[in-house]
């Protein structure tokens, strides 16, 4: 196998393995910024010795094995080891030395392992910046140049929230355990709460040139995919797996052959990935039988699932689709949903009563950089003849967008707005 082919296998082992590895060895050494580093130390030890050896036949095995002995190594040099001597000894047949049997390096507990380390990664006590890259770096198995290209920030400062977040974690003695009951529900949720942030960046970036990100969708994908396999019984880890699912299936009609955005109405549904549609809605469907009233996550679900059914944008259940939307706005209150629902309400019930809605939200200051509120304002005012309007409105919504391809289609509408305005 060359150089090259030996490089990528170990990107990819390594994707898959690094979260296990990490998991595990923050349970044996309790402490999350140490886990990483020896995991580290374990993919340095690959890239140096397998283009010399080969492939091992197990390399995750052996990327475990190799990281555990060092944390073996770590836990003696703290003279830990009389007081780990129970759980090293119930080690010892896994652990091994890189040559034997690094197959034996499989650990049945490893599903709890990863819920506790993704509690750690979201943990509170850490910003929402931080838990974003700590949770691509040790669970999405990224590296730091890969978070600062995926979020269009310097690697310099991807690097510092890390060591920042793991000193955090280090300084506020965060044990390596899932949350008490109490507590459970919040947790959770700071997890949702990330992994939607990450996928919300890839599915409509903030900034930049591109329109989407589609890697940063599968690697929130692939993280709630395991959340809901590690927590079957949570309704709002399947709701929001249903969301991502379904918001993802249309990632090939909403640009065209230029990389330009085409907006939801007039994308071609037949390239909308119908198995992820399916995956969808059977999330969904599992999120509802567990009889709990459903929760933000599954309730946009819901919504984009009346997308999904719809064979054309004019068989869209509308009216539906404005009553999830109020009882969104029961559970989830903001002026964001608000805004949503406005949208709904226009095309259930024409533009000039979403319009009063949606003047009612031009005083919100949540809203006052929202590029969204002037685009949709934009939008009603112009199915309403007032082309005028409409120009200022979406000029005023390309000025505050950060992204290029967003900025150009608001200016083309305001462009077409003029025109109609002669």
């Amino acid at each position: 196998m060359s150089e090259t082919r030996i490089q990528r296998t170990i990107e990819a082992v390594w994707r898959m393995e690094s979260a296990k590895i990490i998991a595990r060895l923050a349970r044996m050494l309790n402490q999350v910024g140490i886990a990483e580093e020896f995991a580290q130390d374990a993919l340095v030890s690959a890239l140096e010795e397998w283009p010399a050896s080969g492939v091992p036949n197990n390399p995750g095995a052996w990327l475990m094995t190799t990281a555990k002995n060092r944390a073996l190594d770590e836990l003696r040099r703290r003279k830990l080891l009389e007081r780990t001597h129970e759980s090293i000894a119930h080690e010892a047949p896994l652990i091994g030395s890189v040559g034997q049997n690094p197959e034996d390096a499989a650990d049945d507990d490893i599903g709890n392992d990863l819920i506790r380390l993704m509690f750690i990664a979201c943990h509170p006590v850490l910003s929402t910046e931080a838990r974003t890259a700590l949770t691509l770096r040790m669970l999405g198995g990224l590296s730091t140049a890969e978070i600062a290209r995926a979020f269009l920030v310097p690697e310099a400062t991807v690097a510092q929230r890390i060591v920042r977040a793991k000193r955090t974690l280090a300084e506020a003695r965060v044990p390596f355990e899932a949350p008490r009951a109490e507590e459970r529900a919040a947790r959770v949720s700071s997890v949702l709460e990330v992994i939607y942030l990450i996928f919300n960046e890839g599915y409509a970036a903030t900034s930049g040139e591109e329109w989407m990100r589609p890697a940063l969708c599968e690697e929130a994908l692939r993280l709630g995919r395991i959340l809901a396999e590690l927590l079957p019984s949570d309704a709002e880890v399947h709701g929001l797996v249903a969301l991502m699912e379904i918001q993802s299936s249309r990632t090939a009609a909403r640009v065209d052959e230029k990389g330009e955005p085409i907006l939801l109405f007039a994308q071609n549904r037949t390239r909308w990935n119908r198995l992820m549609i399916h995956r969808g809605l059977a999330a969904l469907e599992r999120a509802q039988a567990l009889g709990e009233a459903l929760g933000p996550y599954a309730m946009q679900a819901a919504i984009a699932a009346c997308h999904a059914r719809a064979p054309t944008a004019a068989d869209t259940d509308w009216a539906r689709i404005v009553a999830l939307y109020d009882a969104l706005a029961q559970v989830a209150p903001s002026p964001v949903v608000e805004l949503n629902r406005a949208v709904a309400v226009s095309m259930a019930f024409g533009p000039a009563a979403a319009l009063e809605l949606v003047n009612e939200l031009c005083a919100e200051p949540r809203l006052k950089s929202y590029a969204l509120l002037p685009s949709v304002r934009g939008d009603l005012l112009e199915k309403l003849g007032r082309f005028e309007e409409a120009r200022a409105e979406f000029t005023r919504a390309a000025g505050l967008t950060q992204n290029a391809r967003e900025r150009k289609l608001l200016l083309g509408r305001a462009s077409v707005s003029g025109s109609g305005a002669q």
